[in-house]
């Protein structure tokens, strides 16, 4: 690191538990974040003020108008602009280090699975079953590192598939394809603005914690949140030993229907 770097991780570098070590290991870093919405904007945010080295944001949307009530990394300024694009405007405001790069579309088959095999960890912020199963194989094949969020009405949720370990559940151990999964869209249930902020943070930190190695993190645990309450509960789970995923005998992806809310 040079001067300038040791001035503005500092407040990193003084935490034992991170040091000189763990902050250079997020400046080697590459992030890539599926999903420039609600969870995906204060994840980039957050990696990209840390120092990760490189980010990918990958987002098939343009901002709307409707987006602003929880999508912090756009402004009014750019809507109609493409979400991977005006989120590379605000990350360059903020950190002009970072190597940011966009790609302006729903990535599936090979695409998706070279730049999940180029990453360091994989971030879903997405809005839909079939995007989350799709990164989940991706990264069950590559054994990379899994950062796993959702946020709906009031109501959120994370887990952490640390898939280098093979001891590890994936997505498909919890969510298995293909089960009957209600159809929930924020445009007709809703979003509480913080709740995308809060589960999006708790993204960029368990990732930060991944690729410096530190810590323990969310893997085999579901932490949910009721922002209504203010009640967090954890739920343990552990890996399916005939998962059709990441078990002995994997088999080919089924269409999953219903949708979050990014």
């Amino acid at each position: 690191m040079n001067d300038q770097q040791l001035l503005r991780y500092s407040r990193h570098i003084l935490l034992d538990a991170l040091g000189i070590e763990g902050q250079e290991r997020i400046l080697g870093a590459h992030a890539v974040i599926v999903g420039a919405g609600g969870l995906g904007s204060p994840a980039a945010l957050y990696l990209a003020s840390a120092g990760i080295g490189r980010l990918t944001l990958v987002d098939g949307d343009t901002v709307d108008f409707t987006n602003l009530q929880r999508q912090i990394l756009h402004t009014q300024a750019r809507v109609d602009i493409a979400k991977a694009e005006s989120g590379k405007i605000a990350l360059a405001a903020i950190n002009p280090e970072v190597r940011v790069e966009t790609i302006n579309e729903r990535l599936a088959g090979d695409r998706l699975d070279a730049l999940v095999a180029a990453a360091d960890v994989v971030l879903d912020c997405s809005d839909n079953f079939a995007t989350r199963h799709a990164i989940n194989r991706a990264c069950v094949r590559h054994r990379k590192p899994l950062v796993s969020g959702a946020a709906i009405r009031f109501d959120g949720q994370i887990s952490v598939y640390d898939l280098r370990r093979d001891d590890s559940p994936c997505y498909h151990c919890l969510f298995p394809e293909g089960d009957d999964v209600e159809e929930v869209r924020c445009a007709v249930m809703g979003v509480f603005a913080p709740i995308t902020g809060i589960i999006g943070t708790l993204q960029a930190a368990e990732a930060l914690k991944v690729v410096a190695g530190i810590g323990e993190a969310l893997t085999g645990r579901l932490l949910l949140l009721d922002a209504l309450e203010m009640e967090w509960r954890s739920v343990r789970f552990k890996k399916d030993a005939g998962c059709a995923v990441c078990g002995p005998h994997p088999v080919a992806a089924a269409p999953a229907p219903g949708r979050t809310c990014g």
